[in-house]
């Protein structure tokens, strides 16, 4: 088993990494349950699954435990899913010692993090993330949130998980399409500041999304060492170090609106475009050689992401585009800091171009 941590000081957490640690989960959880006594919170697709693995487990140790099953997909992660989880918690007698087990992928993950963030004013929870995206991205980092009309994630709280428990073998259920979206969350550790790890993915990218299990664990525990480093420098995005890790997503973001937060582009899909978006604009304005922008756009395109407005499923203009992202949560002083980068590995953040600008670039 490999063991990271998310240096936090007092509120520092680990994040546990092994094929097979959802069978043995009740062992890793045990020492830090104040009573024996736990919630799971699920969707349809993963109770399917992994739920009365995650329960055996759990009874083993001794621990009880009550489950709540969601419908999977990004509109459970709303107002309506708030309310229905915090009820639920508080039926179930939740305590403020007490420790929520989110199983699930990012829409589980930030739903239950956010729940449990106001619930009786705070209470604990556990990620046990079983997407690609949730295990390289959503469930290190303390990031909940939910959806509203307006935009994603414009709702929400930084509050950390006690434990990370990560199990690669959970990929083998996931749909390819998911696989892929969350691929693209692995491509952008590389394209932040690690040029040589997006060498890896041009290399190892194909084999990953096959099913090759040395290169899955390998990708996981590189991105997730690097998620953590970055947190632990910049928990709450004030210095704009951990502003890096939204490579991509202020394009992605409007994608995501654009399309009405649906199956019909998935966070990874629009992230993917994104990047490829944010690498093309480098390149429109002088940062970045075109050859780069065109080398991450045809690696995506080569593990049949979108890489393109078009290939995302999207033929609004640049204007519709730039109101979505106007809304973003990240704007400051009227102006929204953009991701951008100097090349492969180089991503810095800049507010220097206006929404204009940017939906000129969209619109050609």
């Amino acid at each position: 088993m490999e063991k990271l941590t998310v240096e936090l000081g007092a509120r520092s957490y680990p994040i546990l990494i092994a094929d097979g640690l959802l069978g043995d989960i009740g062992t890793h959880i045990a020492p830090v349950l104040k009573r024996p006594r736990t919630m799971i919170v699920t969707d349809a697709h993963v109770a399917d699954h992994y739920l009365h693995r995650v329960g055996a487990s759990l009874g083993r140790e001794g621990i009880s435990f009550s489950s709540f099953v969601l419908d999977p997909g990004e509109g459970t992660k709303s107002w309506a899913g708030l309310a229905r989880l915090t009820e639920w918690l508080i039926g179930e007698g939740v305590e403020r010692s007490d420790h929520v087990i989110a199983l699930g992928g990012g829409v589980i993950g930030d739903l239950v993090g956010f729940a449990c963030s106001v619930v009786k004013r705070g209470c604990h929870f556990i990620q046990v993330p079983t997407t690609l995206l949730a295990q390289v991205d959503s469930s290190v980092g303390g990031k909940t949130a939910i959806n509203v009309p307006a935009g994603k994630n414009l709702i929400g709280a930084f509050h950390q998980p006690a434990m990370v428990v990560i199990d690669p073998t959970t990929l083998a259920t996931l749909p390819r399409r998911e696989l892929g979206a969350g691929y693209a969350e692995v491509v952008k550790y590389g394209l932040i500041d690690d040029a040589a790890f997006f060498a890896w993915c041009e290399d190892h990218g194909a084999a990953l999304l096959a099913g090759d299990s040395a290169a899955r664990a390998y990708a996981i525990a590189h991105s997730v060492s690097a998620k953590a480093r970055i947190v632990a420098a910049d928990e709450r995005e004030t210095q704009d170090i951990r502003a890096l890790l939204n490579l991509g997503h202020s394009f992605g973001h409007a994608l995501e609106a654009e399309t009405g937060y649906s199956d019909r582009l998935l966070h990874g899909e629009a992230v993917a475009a994104g990047m490829v978006l944010a690498h093309q604009f480098s390149a429109a304005n002088g940062l970045c050689t075109p050859e780069d922008a065109e080398r991450v756009r045809a690696h995506l395109a080569s593990v049949d992401l979108p890489h393109s407005l078009a290939s995302a499923g999207v033929n609004s203009d640049g204007a519709a585009l730039a109101a979505h992202m106007a809304h973003d949560k990240k704007v400051r002083g009227g102006k929204l800091p953009l991701i951008l980068t100097r090349g492969i590995g180089q991503s810095f953040v800049t507010d220097q171009y206006g929404l204009d600008t940017v939906a000129a670039f969209l619109d050609r």
